[in-house]
């Protein structure tokens, strides 16, 4: 039975992956910073805390899995601030720090934790929700500062871990699963918007599952296509 991490799994698109991977016959560890209702609700996965912004809660996880092998390891938790707030005229410097430290510095550092159990497995992959609004060459409509710049780091991270790890064998996927009805952007409405199942599912059957080290380092939409740096 493959092993999968998801991150965010208490709501959102990370519950959905949790619960798309679990009829998927992986053993699932649904981690998120609260042990609400909707992890609570995950009765066959492996539920616990995990803040992706302390080291210390990073440490505790890792800890916990000792030497099991991760086959898939998704950095899917992630925060938006109010568009007035992270506005040009808006946004803080407390903003910024905020939005980055579970957007960008999160993925990155569970990771780095991670390695050690992703090599354990006879076939790795790392996938990490960013955003379109992170394309910097598909930037139309601006505003959002660190929200956009947060996912355009995220992105450049994961290239450049995909470089790192190419000779390792190690898949790393960056993931646009679009406009989605979540907790991350309440209010959410219109036919652009689609529920966490259906871009969690499209995501799966698109991109993660199919996808290996032939578009490592790439970027995808959840439709299956490649997307501008």
């Amino acid at each position: 039975m493959p092993t999968a991490v998801v991150t965010g799994a208490n709501s959102g698109i990370g519950n959905a992956f949790a619960q798309l991977l679990l009829k998927e016959g992986y053993q699932v560890y649904a981690v998120d910073r609260v042990i609400g209702d909707g992890l609570k609700a995950l009765k066959d996965a492996n539920v616990g805390e995990l803040d992706v912004t302390s080291q210390d809660s990073i440490s505790k996880f890792k800890a916990s899995l000792k030497d099991e092998a991760v086959d898939l390891l998704l950095n899917i938790a992630g925060i938006m601030s109010a568009h007035d707030q992270d506005s040009l005229q808006g946004t803080t410097l407390q903003t910024f720090e905020k939005v980055f430290a579970v957007n960008t510095y999160g993925p990155m550092f569970l990771t780095q934790a991670l390695l050690p159990n992703l090599m354990k497995s006879a076939n790795p992959k790392i996938g990490t929700i960013t955003s379109r609004v992170g394309s910097i060459g598909d930037n139309t409509s601006g505003g959002m500062y660190a929200y956009r710049s947060s996912k355009a780091a995220a992105n450049s991270i994961g290239r450049t871990m995909a470089m790192d790890l190419k000779e390792k064998d190690v898949p790393v996927l960056l993931l646009h699963p679009g406009f989605v009805r979540s907790g991350l952007s309440p209010g959410a409405d219109g036919k652009e918007f689609v529920d966490p199942e259906e871009a969690a599912t499209k995501l799966w059957n698109n991109v993660v599952k199919p996808k290996g080290m032939e578009s490592t380092g790439t970027f995808w939409h959840r439709e299956g296509y490649e997307l501008p740096w």
